[in-house]
Parts: structure tokens; sequence; C-alpha cells
């Protein structure tokens, strides 16, 4: 098995000590050997997002930062500053390859807000459907320590189950994850691959050990967590080799972290189980009939709407005799919903200002009960 060539959608994350040299000049040659990756995972059909550090560490060159921890307001000035170089960088580095470039900066309350989670991912759909490949960093300008991800491993998690990718690339200085620190070690073990996170996996996990970045094996091991749990396999690869991509896929050392269940499943176990449903829509016979068969559920097919829900919340689909039949996220609040209740998609845009989508629940955001 090839996990990472065979992957529909890959997550590659890059930490600052890769992509930034000590000095604050961003690695060129690399980078462009990683575009190179890239752009071959995209010939193949494959889609790419990019999860990446370096900013602070760009920045602060060129704001003439004195070494050392900065405060608060100092990375913050730093990231605003580095942000555009590392954007630009990859820019020119894709369109070598014809590639449109996408930035996109998150915060921890973007993934934990349900409403700017939807439309978060909505964003990377559509980008990813038009053929652009999203550059994604936190957004340290104005993130504060309450609600920062604090490091990138676990952003591009969240990420990987924010658009339900089945492959998340940790590139790291380390080949991979060992019984110990190899560094302090020499007797440490390296672990090819992980199929379950015991207690023993996670004692393993060292601390951080990059001069430029902030990540270490422990946030790595709770990006495995996140991964794993929506379904999405996990790889910790060396990332200094120029082509860390194509080494991967030519047999190059690096562990595998396999999850127990595919995306979608994961998903809708989330959805069915995880999630409290703020209101009902009661559906006609048709629109039964088409949610047994794995359809979505349109407006024309809605019939009445009960509660006060909002876009994102999870809801309720009742038939006729009052049964529940499925459960799901609704693309509209409930006082949209009854607006284009019954209606087809074309009179949305009068009848709400704005064409949204033509499902009122995606098939992708809905489970049948069993």
């Amino acid at each position: 098995m090839k996990p990472l060539a065979e992957a529909r959608r890959v997550v590659v994350k890059i930490g600052s000590s890769l992509l930034v040299a000590k000095d604050g000049t961003i690695n060129r040659t690399w980078l462009a050997a990683l575009c190179d990756d890239i752009a071959a995972c995209r010939r193949r059909g494959q889609d790419v997002i990019v999860v990446t550090s370096g900013a602070v560490a760009v920045g602060r060159r060129h704001l003439a930062l004195a070494d050392g921890a900065l405060r608060l307001d100092e990375k913050q000035a730093a990231a605003a500053t580095g942000q555009i170089r590392l954007a630009h960088a990859y820019q020119e580095a894709l369109a070598r390859h014809e590639l449109t470039v996408a930035q996109i900066l998150l915060t921890i309350d973007d993934s934990e807000n349900r409403r700017r989670y939807l439309n978060a991912r909505n964003t990377l759909e559509t980008l990813l459907r038009l053929g652009a490949i999203p550059v994604i960093n936190e957004n340290d300008t104005v993130a504060t320590q309450e609600i920062r991800f604090g490091d990138n491993d676990r952003l591009a998690a969240r990420v990987a189950q924010m658009i339900g990718a089945d492959c998340l690339v940790l590139f790291s200085d380390i080949d991979g994850l060992y019984s110990g620190d190899p560094r302090r070690d020499p007797a440490a073990r390296f672990i090819p691959e992980v199929r379950d996170l015991t207690a023993d996996i996670e004692a393993m996990a060292g601390d951080p050990g990059s001069d430029v970045g902030s990540g270490g094996m422990v946030t790595k091991l709770q990006a495995a967590r996140i991964a794993l749990a929506a379904g999405c396999r996990m790889a910790i690869a060396p990332g200094k080799p120029v082509h860390p991509l194509r080494a991967m896929e030519n047999g190059g050392r690096c562990t595998w972290f396999w999850p127990r269940q595919e995306p979608l499943t994961a998903r809708k176990q989330w959805i069915a189980g995880a999630v409290q449903p703020q209101g009902r829509l009661l559906v006609d016979d048709g629109a039964c009939r088409a949610l047994t068969k794995g359809g979505s559920l349109l407006p024309a097919g809605m019939v009445a709407v009960e509660g006060d829900f909002q876009k994102g919340d999870a809801v309720v689909v009742v038939n006729g005799d009052g049964r529940a039949i499925a459960r799901g996220l609704t693309a509209y609040s409930a006082e949209d919903a009854r607006r284009i209740l019954g209606r087809k998609s074309g009179d949305f845009e009068v009848l709400l200002g704005y064409r949204g989508r033509d499902e009122i629940i995606h098939r992708d955001d809905l489970v049948l009960e069993q």
C-alpha cells in the first residue's frame, strides 16, 4: 500500500525550522523542491492543502527584533510583516507550475465556533474545487494566548478534520517517532507505525527541540489524536531533504499512524452522537425516499420548520408520521429555512437576498437514524 500516493486529499504541514533559516531568510531552494512535489500530487488528481509556519521567524528579521522570546505584541507585528513575504514565496514557487495560491489565516476560535468552522470549510472546499492550493497559517496578528493554537501541528490536524482529508503529513527535523529522544538517547528505537495511541506511545514524546519552531513530538501526538479520530491517517516524516514528499513515496523512513475508520464515517459518527439538535425539519414522502437512497435534503421537500437554529446547527429530519428519520447540519438558519420552505434553488436569491447552497442539508452532513 502507498498511503500518500493513494490519498484523495492531503494536508502537508511545514515547520519554521525547515522553511526559515536562522538568519530569518526563506529557504527558497527547499521550498521550490517541495512545490515540485505538490505539483506532482495535483497532476494525479489529489487535493493538497499546505499548513505553514514561518511568518514570525521571517518578520522578526525585517523588523530587526532582538533574539530570544518575543512579547505578544512583538510576535503579532512580526507575523504581520512576515506573512506577506511568506505568501509571496509560496506564490512564486507554485506559479512555475501554473498553480494558484490562496492564503487563509485561522485561529482556534474558527474551529470551535460552528458557524465560522462551516464558513472556513466551505471556503476551503470551493478553493479546492477551483484547483487552488490553500496555504494556511495561524492568524498570529490577532490571536491571543487564550485562543491561539500554539503550534501548527494541531492546526494542521484541525484543518484535516475540517475538510475530511484522508492523509496528513507533518514534516519535521526528525524522521519519525522513537521510543525516546534519539538526539539524547542513542538506544532510542524507531517506531515505523502506530495503530493505537496508547499511554506508552504518548510517553515516548519529548520536549520541543527546535530553536525556530514551537512544535515538538508532544504536539505531533496531539495532532495524531485529532487526525485519527477524524479517520485521517497521519505521517511524521523528515522534511530536511529536498523533495520530501517524493522521498516518502520512494520508501523513505517515516512513522505512519493508522485510523480505525474512514473520514466520512468518523464525521457522521460525530454528527450522530455528539451534536445536540437545535430544531426539526418536517419533510414529505419524496424527500424521505431521496434521503434513504443517499441523497441530500432540498428545501423543496420540506413542509415545516420547527425551532430556532443557526447555520451549522444540528437538526432532526422528521417524516409525515412524526418519526425522526435523519439528523444533520443545516446550511441555513431557521429564519432563512422558513423563507425557502418548499421552494426550488432558483428562487433562493430573490427570497433571501443571496444565493446559498442548493441543499439545506448536504448528504455529507446527514446521518440516517437507525
